[in-house]
């Protein structure tokens, strides 16, 4: 999941003009619908911490979680059973399961370090709107000639 390298500098700070190796993932903002849901119990038959399955709903409908396959669902279903421990008062972890967070993307600064954008998603009448407002070159022609003729005499 993640990518090498280091992390992005501010555009006037770059010492390096290259372009980057990875350019940016852009995701439209939206909340992503499809994600696996929570197996019902632990694999001990206990139940899950309320924290978890609010946890669990947040991290589950991310946007960028369209990008995500198989084996990255199950990395999030495990780093569940990882917030459940921590839920549940085992500090020991709160490490792990801060690691496993950031490679997620589950704040503003790990989805940056893994150079993923949400950017606004275009609504269908946004770009009907923007397809309607379109002059015809003609019109612009013939302003253009008015223009010239008045211009002359």
């Amino acid at each position: 999941m993640a990518i090498r390298g280091t992390k992005p500098k501010p555009e006037g700070q770059k010492r390096n003009r290259v372009k980057p190796t990875h350019d940016w993932t852009e995701v439209p903002d939206v909340p992503f619908e499809g994600g696996p849901k929570l197996p019902s119990r632990w694999l001990d038959g206990r139940a899950w911490p309320t924290r978890t399955k609010a946890w669990w709903a947040a991290i589950s409908t991310m946007p960028h979680c369209c990008l995500w396959d198989d084996s990255d669902w199950e990395y999030a279903i495990d780093t569940a059973y990882v917030h459940a421990r921590f839920a549940a008062g085992e500090l020991r972890a709160a490490t792990e399961l801060r690691n496993r967070e950031k490679l997620l993307g589950n704040t503003f600064d790990s989805r940056r370090d893994l150079r993923i954008r949400y950017v606004p998603a275009v609504q269908p009448e946004e770009l009907a709107g923007e397809r309607a407002s379109v002059t015809a070159m003609d019109t612009y022609r013939r302003m253009a000639a008015a223009r010239d003729v008045t211009d002359d005499g």
